[in-house]
């Protein structure tokens, strides 16, 4: 009797020095990107299709959500919770990259895990569509267009609007509806180490959420 073997998914190839993605080349543009880290550019090179994905190791090593921050995260969850619900530092979390097969673009899957809990688990997916080339799609129809700007030790990742998505129309949210700026920016260490921020200010109320991971590439 023959076994049938199953494909296990893998990691995403890395040949060194090679860029497989240039999507994110052209929205920085050339000069930008070649001022990046070169472990920056890697990350962000990486060809993701079929079953292959890149995964990242983290600890939160800052979480401030004041009360409106809370409550803005717990509204969200009927959108999918897209914000982090623990205000504990460190905790423990992960991040997979891979394919979204629907769009061309990329999944990314976060979890966060939460002590005497369930980790929670958060699903957006990167599209390159859009007025600024660039938008992350929430859940349940929301998303938010993306600037893509250069930093000198990483990238970021700007919220220049938020959105709808209904009934194959894109419905833009008035700015007074909009919960903030959302800033997230990569930041370059040393090595295999890097800085995750999550900014989210309010143009009243002030910061909501201040996030910061200290993550791995795991090899």
């Amino acid at each position: 009797m023959t076994a049938t073997l199953l494909q296990l998914p893998s990691r995403a190839p890395d040949p060194e020095g090679s860029v497989q993605d240039l999507r994110f080349r052209t929205l920085l543009g050339a000069a930008k990107w070649d001022g990046l880290p070169p472990e920056v550019q890697r990350r962000f090179s990486k060809r993701l299709t079929g079953a292959g994905f890149a995964l990242y190791r983290g600890l939160v090593v800052r979480m401030d959500m004041p009360l409106l921050g809370r409550l803005l995260a717990q509204t969200c969850r009927l959108f999918g919770a897209p914000l982090p619900l623990c205000r504990r530092t460190g905790c423990a979390a992960l991040v997979a990259v891979s394919e979204d097969q629907r769009s061309g673009g990329q999944c990314w899957t976060r979890v966060y895990s939460r002590p005497g809990d369930f980790p929670q688990v958060i699903h957006s997916a990167k599209r390159f569509c859009g007025p600024t080339g660039l938008e992350e799609y929430l859940g349940r129809g929301l998303g938010m267009a993306l600037r893509v700007e250069a930093l000198d030790d990483g990238i970021a990742f700007v919220s220049d609007h938020y959105f709808f998505a209904v009934a194959g129309r894109r419905i833009r949210l008035p700015r007074f509806l909009a919960p903030g700026v959302a800033r997230v920016t990569h930041r370059q260490i040393a090595g295999s180490s890097f800085v995750f921020g999550l900014e989210l200010d309010h143009p009243w109320a002030g910061m909501l959420i201040n996030q910061q991971i200290l993550f791995d590439d795991v090899d």
